[in-house]
């Protein structure tokens, strides 16, 4: 049955604080108008992507689910999200990288059988994965992000999701290769920031709140993974009815909101 509440978490892979405030001009001028609240927040360590992913969904550190680094994969045996929407009842949804359905579904993936999968008993109901097998700082192999947005949106409207969430890798691609202070960051931020802007109140007139944010940050070279405020923090936004005290722990990141 439906969920009293309804949320939609949306992961931009790798992109540092640096860059939010600056360059996600729709996502500041909501704040400015008081229709969403926003802090600085610090990835776990190492601030690897697939570590920040499985954390991010159990609420526990890379040292207690296992997953140490992007090529140590498996079914995380904590409990998390999508398992504890559906134990209550809640539909979920998934348009992520392939990783996602490995630590919440069953590893290891099975690219014919898991690129597209609805299961009503499955901690993930509706899922629909890409692998960007091949990728090379060359040729990326990132799907369009309005692509992905619009896959989420046709989520909500066809299976009324309780639980969604999007997770697209291209700004992440995006500094590995180009690094951050330069104009090919500064345009791909921004239309992100566009992209994201012309689904969002959609999501928000039929009833969602959500969440945009980060798993990590990156140097300005362009790297990640370890102890450092470049590789590790991010942004957060929230639109939603709920406040949050800044000096509160913050569930979705599991870190607490660094100052800014």
């Amino acid at each position: 049955m439906p969920l009293n509440r309804k949320l939609l978490l949306i992961i931009l892979d790798g992109l540092p604080w640096r860059n939010w405030r600056p360059l996600m001009g729709n996502l500041e001028g909501w704040v400015q108008s008081g229709d969403a609240q926003s802090w600085r927040m610090r990835s776990v360590l190492p601030s690897l992507s697939a570590c920040c992913y499985a954390s991010i969904h159990t609420g526990v550190p890379p040292q207690r689910h296992g997953v140490l680094g992007n090529a140590i994969r498996h079914r995380v045996s904590k409990p998390d999200i999508f398992s504890e929407v559906t134990r209550v009842g809640g539909k979920t949804g998934a348009v992520t990288h392939s990783f996602w359905s490995e630590f919440f579904r069953r590893h290891p993936f099975n690219l014919v059988e898991d690129i597209e999968i609805d299961e009503p008993d499955g901690p993930i109901t509706h899922g629909r994965f890409h692998t960007m097998s091949g990728y090379n700082l060359r040729n990326q192999m990132t799907p369009s992000d309005r692509d992905l947005f619009a896959t989420l949106t046709m989520l909500t409207r066809r299976h009324a999701i309780d639980y969604g969430l999007l997770h697209t890798c291209t700004l992440d691609s995006m500094g590995h290769r180009f690094g951050h202070d330069c104009h090919e960051m500064d345009e791909a931020v921004g239309t992100m920031d566009e992209t994201l802007a012309a689904f969002l109140p959609d999501w928000l007139e039929a009833g969602y709140e959500v969440i945009v944010t980060a798993d990590h940050g990156q140097t300005q070279r362009g790297h990640h993974g370890g102890h450092d405020e470049e590789m590790q923090d991010f942004g957060l936004y929230y639109f939603g009815k709920g406040k949050v005290q800044p000096a509160t722990r913050c569930s979705i990141s599991f870190s607490s909101p660094q100052p800014s």
